[in-house]
């Protein structure tokens, strides 16, 4: 398959503080992972009455995620639709509000990558061999410069980026033997462990 356009967009920090909200972030998650739904299909999924729902999905238009799925739907059921496929956020020379609004985003990222991580970890027993063998739980701790770190995250993100557009388009109907893949990356320098002193 030839390599496509993936669309992005980075949020200025209100539409970032808008998107940190958990329940927004994982309607958004669904509505690019799975496509167009409606305000009542999303309300089924996440638990939540269609009022709340609607609520959200008209935060998320009013700061450009989702717009509306034309020819889709009627007068009563209006059927939405992500309009980008990647954010990104929290570059490396930002500070003031547009820093906090990330912190308060990659937070909320954060816990939503462990719940889909320990998710993984539960259904592993009842995946085909296969899938099997193409998941992994792996860390790698490195002794590295600043520089060399920012090269290799530089080589994994432009590899990721090569097979996303290489992929079919997540909400589209997608190949028989094809299914969402998910690759979370996080790095940083190794936290220190902080101790109490010993009490005399």
């Amino acid at each position: 398959m030839p390599e496509r356009q993936v669309s992005q967009v980075s949020p200025d920090p209100t539409a970032l503080k808008a998107l940190a909200h958990p329940v927004r972030l994982r309607m958004l998650g669904l509505l690019r992972v799975d496509g167009p739904a409606t305000a009542s299909g999303l309300a089924a999924r996440l638990g939540l009455n269609s009022g709340a729902t609607s609520y959200h999905l008209r935060q998320l238009a009013l700061h450009g995620f989702i717009e509306e799925a034309v020819g889709q739907g009627n007068r009563r059921d209006r059927w939405w639709r992500a309009r980008h496929e990647v954010t990104s956020f929290l570059g490396e020379h930002v500070e003031g509000e547009a820093l906090d609004a990330g912190l308060a985003f990659q937070q909320a990222a954060l816990h939503w990558q462990m719940t889909q991580m320990q998710a993984a970890h539960d259904g592993y027993a009842n995946l085909p061999t296969a899938w099997r063998k193409a998941s992994s739980v792996s860390d790698y701790t490195i002794a590295m410069t600043p520089e060399a770190a920012a090269a290799l995250i530089g080589q994994i993100q432009a590899l990721m980026a090569q097979a996303l557009a290489s992929a079919p388009p997540l909400g589209t109907p997608l190949p028989p033997d094809c299914r969402p893949f998910s690759i979370i990356l996080n790095a940083a320098p190794l936290a220190t462990e902080q101790t109490e002193p010993d009490q005399p």
